[in-house]
């Protein structure tokens, strides 16, 4: 079955009927480089995954929304004319599960930011990115139902304008603080490239990767240690990075180069100036993985990798031991460079691989977790794939407002 099949099956489970508007889908996200920088308005290198969320669509002759999901026991619905109201409450008085925060915040993101029309709709979400790894499995879901509801509603935004929209939901009806990366990667990623993201002018330049060409795979290994942004190891980083850039006089950390970290180190204390030597060090490193691509190879980023682990590691203390020993395991079984990925505390580490050694290496992950006494991590490929799209039914077309 794939993710298509089951939303589709669920809509047809949820309204009695197999008929369907359409389907819309969006990508999670690997960051090849670049961790923590988003919302620094610095620089980073995410792509697209081949694997997606997708939401199966069916207009209601009212002006409700109801979602569900494949991964939760019961559908939500609201009138549209309540998002504001339900919004405006604080999250532990809106009597929702944590998931319909995500499609929901979403609907109403997308109403504050564009005229929209008021047409009621079923959305029905099946994905097979997974949840809590740092694979950005909630902009997959924003993603497909902003694209979705971009369409229905006529709202006519471009995928950077409804990044934005997925970035405002996130950020205030979900209560994550998170940056643009995530959302920008998965609603405009390109295939079989990266984008090198500029999250202060949300300028985007794809960026051949060549793996397949140099005989190189990216190889994922889940921890399955669940995170959450929404916590307070998010916003406490988050906190650190623009207190250091008040202390330093610059609007952001993106303003700061490796010539500004002595001047640092007397101004900060130890905590925020590691915080702050990370993102400097961090928008360098994605600037120097691009030259590197370019003028030598896939092959000439790996150290690149590493010393981004090391950073986030040491400096920004967001690993965890999992993501540790899967990085060190990967190295030591052959890997030209590894590292976490997203915003850390659990979830995924990648690893650069000979495709032709990629089990090898998968095994040894495998073997380094059941040494350490760790629940066995899930490992699997991806490859760099299409940003959010729509497979729109003309029936969208002859749908009354």
């Amino acid at each position: 079955m794939t993710a298509s099949t089951d939303a589709r099956a669920l809509l047809a489970e949820l309204t009695g009927d197999a008929a369907c508007t359409g389907t819309w889908s969006a990508p999670g996200r690997a960051n090849l480089i670049g961790e923590h920088t988003d919302y620094n308005d610095g620089f980073a290198l995410p792509f697209a995954i081949d694997r997606r969320t997708v939401a199966a669509v069916r207009v209601r002759d009212d002006a409700r929304i109801r979602v569900a999901s494949t991964a939760a026991p019961a559908p939500v619905e609201v009138a549209i004319d309540d998002l504001d109201g339900l919004f405006a409450l604080p999250p532990a008085e809106r009597g929702l599960p944590e998931w319909a925060g995500y499609p929901l915040g979403v609907a109403w993101a997308l109403r504050r930011t564009a005229a929209t029309a008021r047409i009621g709709v079923e959305i029905a979400l099946a994905s097979d990115v997974p949840v809590g790894s740092g694979l950005s499995s909630s902009a997959a879901i924003e993603g497909a139902v902003a694209f979705a509801l971009n369409d229905v509603w006529r709202a006519d935004l471009t995928p950077v304008q409804l990044a934005r929209v997925g970035r405002l939901a996130e950020n205030e009806a979900v209560g994550a603080p998170t940056g643009i990366m995530d959302q920008m990667a998965s609603f405009c990623g390109q295939q079989d490239a990266a984008i090198l993201l500029d999250c202060r002018t949300l300028d985007v330049r794809p960026i051949d990767l060549g793996f397949a060409a140099a005989g190189l795979e990216v190889l994922v290994i889940d921890t399955r240690v669940e995170h959450s942004h929404a916590d307070g190891g998010y916003a406490d980083r988050r906190a650190a990075c623009e207190r250091g850039a008040a202390t330093l006089g610059v609007p952001a950390l993106r303003d700061l180069t490796s010539d500004d970290l002595p001047r640092a180190a007397e101004l900060l204390d130890e905590t925020t100036f590691r915080r702050v030597r990370h993102v400097v060090t961090e928008n360098q490193r994605v600037l120097d993985t691009v030259a590197r691509l370019a003028a030598d190879g896939a092959r000439a980023i790996g150290d690149l990798l590493t010393a981004s682990h090391a950073s986030l590691r040491d400096d920004f203390e967001v690993s965890c031991p999992e993501l540790d020993t899967a990085v060190d395991a990967a190295l030591a079984a052959g890997a030209l460079g590894a590292r976490m990925t997203g915003g850390g505390f659990g979830g995924c580490a990648i690893a650069l691989v000979d495709a032709d050694r990629a089990s090898q290496v998968a095994d040894a992950a495998v073997q380094a977790f059941a040494a350490s006494g760790f629940a066995p991590p899930r490992v699997f490929t991806v490859h760099p794939s299409a940003g959010a799209r729509s497979d729109r039914s003309p029936a969208i077309d002859s749908v009354e407002a």
